[in-house]
């Protein structure tokens, strides 16, 4: 017998692997998988960003230990980072949602543990916009300031940052395959550009500065009087640069073979960047000419400075340009991930107003109301900047703070849950517990230490508020799983009853 036009049309596609196992974990597939193995780690690569993360604190690393603290910690925190990536990357493995920490924790934990978890990543991630956009801001500013000579006020530099917010939150609404073709031009660009700013300081430069100098010189700006407070304050620089790596677990549902992927995602861009940040730190750090210059320069960004008195004024325009497209490229990347955790977060009804930031556009397939979220919060928390000195800084230790209980919880709880965790087909092997409980650790130490006071005397202006942050989005939190919670429950029992595919799986 011929079976019709009309019953062809309505047969379902078979699966494929990637969409059973979306299945098995309780959703069905609505995002478009169009990324493959390079976009992935792009995607993780372009969020750490080398030459964003690790330029936008540079000053702040001179400041808080000098060239010493710069380089022995960033050696230091690389491994220790790797460990923690690599615990997290088997657990994705195993767990490849756009949820990602957030999904894992319910699986090994429970449900509160997993709440909780959501919201910590979630400040990560907005956080780690603020920041991202925020820098992309200060060094358009010393770039203006090369070209034109102005200096930008408080003011104008919010502005400026607002304008970044939109472009790149214009840019998310056009679909996966421009953010393909973005985070793969982002990898190479990052690459690239690191390989031209290592050979130009190494080449050009008439005079460096000696060994003795990049591995002990010590400075101390903090205020603080203790040498290894002020040490343990300059390991912010390699932590908030070396973050952001669970952008492959966000893109799990757009990424093809994504419990291998998206896992190998992780680890190799952690690698990469830590190897390439250590050199291009060392080659801005051999370049300097005149420190306290550098420190005090009148653009305000010491890299710009040690471009204009290593390379000379055009090559310093044409490096801070390369860097600004850099950084721009790692801005965009970072609100799809922070967008694609509001959609999964808030398609397992735990945030306010859930019914809205979790609806997927049906021409492109983007959370296009997640997308503008992600901006408007990211705005609301760099507006300190306008009175506060310390305000950049402290964004970047919020995004850390966020970040990294958020990764370790998943692994803590895989570690005591061993009766819950069955590994996938990427994993560590027999060394995944020693390795996990290290990263435990190193997160337990690194979330304590970015809550203290980076400056002394601690004033309005000086004030570390990432604690104020912190506690704010988890009473946030708790008043919502205590009052808004049950809502949720009540429409998700009324759709599940009526079949609707659009909240199947959701707990």
């Amino acid at each position: 017998m011929r079976t019709s036009a009309h019953a062809r049309r309505q047969r379902p596609e078979p699966l494929d692997d990637d969409e059973r196992l979306l299945k098995e974990l309780g959703y069905a597939q609505q995002l478009h998988r169009r990324m493959g193995a390079f976009g992935n780690f792009a995607a993780s690569l372009s969020v750490i960003s080398i030459m964003s993360g690790t330029l936008l604190l540079f000053g702040f690393g001179l400041n808080s230990g000098g060239p010493a603290v710069v380089m022995w910690g960033w050696i230091a925190v690389g491994p220790l980072v790797l460990c923690l990536a690599a615990a997290l990357a088997e657990i994705t493995s195993r767990y490849p949602t756009s949820g990602g920490l957030y999904f894992m924790a319910r699986q090994l934990g429970g449900e509160r543990w997993s709440w909780y978890t959501g919201w910590l990543n979630l400040l990560g991630l907005l956080a780690g916009i603020a920041a991202q956009d925020y820098g992309i801001a200060t060094f358009t500013a010393a770039w203006a300031n090369l070209q034109w000579g102005i200096t930008l006020s408080p003011g104008a530099l919010l502005a400026l940052y607002a304008v970044i917010l939109v472009l790149h939150a214009v840019l998310n609404l056009f679909g996966a395959r421009l953010m393909n073709v973005l985070t793969s031009l982002s990898a190479w660009w990052h690459l690239a550009g690191a390989v031209v700013i290592i050979g130009a300081l190494t080449l050009v430069p008439s005079r460096h500065q000696p060994a003795g100098f990049v591995f002990s010189e010590f400075t101390n700006s903090t205020g603080w009087s203790a040498p290894v407070y002020v040490i343990l304050l300059g390991m912010l620089l390699p932590c908030f640069a070396l973050a952001g790596y669970d952008t492959s677990a966000h893109l799990s549902e757009e990424t093809t073979r994504a419990s291998v992927t998206a896992a190998r995602g992780i680890v190799r861009s952690v690698a990469v960047s830590w190897i390439a940040g250590g050199v291009l730190l060392a080659a801005l750090l051999f370049a300097v000419q005149d420190y306290a210059a550098t420190l005090a320069g009148p653009t305000g960004v010491p890299v710009a400075q040690i471009f204009l008195d290593a390379l000379g004024v055009a090559a310093a325009k044409a490096l801070l340009l390369m860097i600004i497209v850099a950084q721009f490229l790692c801005g965009y990347t970072v609100t799809a991930a922070a967008s694609r955790m509001i959609y999964a977060f808030s398609r397992d009804g735990a945030l306010p107003g859930w019914t809205r930031w979790q609806k997927v556009s049906r021409r492109t397939a983007i959370p296009a109301n997640a997308v503008w979220l992600a901006v408007v919060v990211a705005f609301v928390l760099a507006l300190p900047s306008l009175y506060s000195a310390g305000a950049f800084s402290a964004v970047t230790a919020i995004s850390v703070v966020g970040f990294t209980p958020a990764y370790a919880i998943p692994v803590l709880l895989r570690l005591r849950h061993r009766d819950k965790w069955a590994p996938g087909p990427w994993n560590l092997g027999r060394f995944s517990r020693p390795i996990g409980w290290i990263a435990v650790l190193w997160a337990a130490t690194a979330t304590v230490l970015f809550m203290l006071p980076q400056t002394s005397p601690v004033t309005a202006i000086t004030f570390n508020y990432t604690p104020l942050a912190t506690l704010a989005a988890l009473i946030l939190a708790a008043l919502w799983w205590r009052f808004g919670r049950r809502s949720y429950l009540q429409r998700r029992s009324r759709t599940a009853q009526s079949h609707d595919d659009d909240f199947e799986g959701i707990v």
